[in-house]
């Protein structure tokens, strides 16, 4: 499928790797979204909407920053995404980019839980005490990480 993204210009979007989100998001009613991402090792990815052209939110594998993030989905939550193992989920953070790097945040108190071969995905509220704004290169440099390939589908990359 094609999307005019306000972001990135015309993109097909493979539709096997749409992600729905079926309660969509906190404050953003979408439930179809896509990982767009700038190459097939990114560290970093952009969480399209399909419906919605004009949004899309920047996210990143909390580990490749911080080694020793806990992330506890409560019952109800993997239930609904028919999750029966934590292997098979991918976790995304949304990041608050800026223009200075140093006041980049990720948001660990409310992850993106995406059941990577079903391509459903939940926001949930983690059950550990986390920040909602923590400085994302608090600990690590952005040449430090070592992105991994999502087992979610990438929907488009080069953008």
């Amino acid at each position: 499928m094609q999307i005019e993204s306000t972001r990135f210009g015309s993109i097909e979007i493979r539709e096997d790797a749409v992600i729905t989100f079926p309660d969509g998001l906190i404050g953003l009613p979408q439930t179809r979204w896509a990982l767009l991402a700038q190459s097939e090792s990114a560290a970093f990815y952009w969480l399209h909407s399909v419906d919605d052209p004009g949004i899309a939110l920047p996210v990143t594998n909390p580990w490749l920053f911080f080694s020793d993030y806990e992330v506890s989905v409560p019952d109800e939550d993997a239930g609904l995404l028919n999750l029966v193992s934590a292997d098979q989920a991918d976790i995304f953070c949304v990041v608050r980019a800026s223009d200075r790097i140093e006041e980049f945040t990720i948001n660990l108190r409310a992850p993106l839980v995406v059941h990577a071969a079903d391509r459903r995905g939940r926001q949930v509220i983690n059950e550990r005490d986390c920040d909602v704004r923590q400085p994302l290169f608090a600990h690590v440099t952005l040449a430090d990480i070592r992105p991994s390939q999502p087992a979610a589908p990438v929907a488009a990359t080069g953008i």
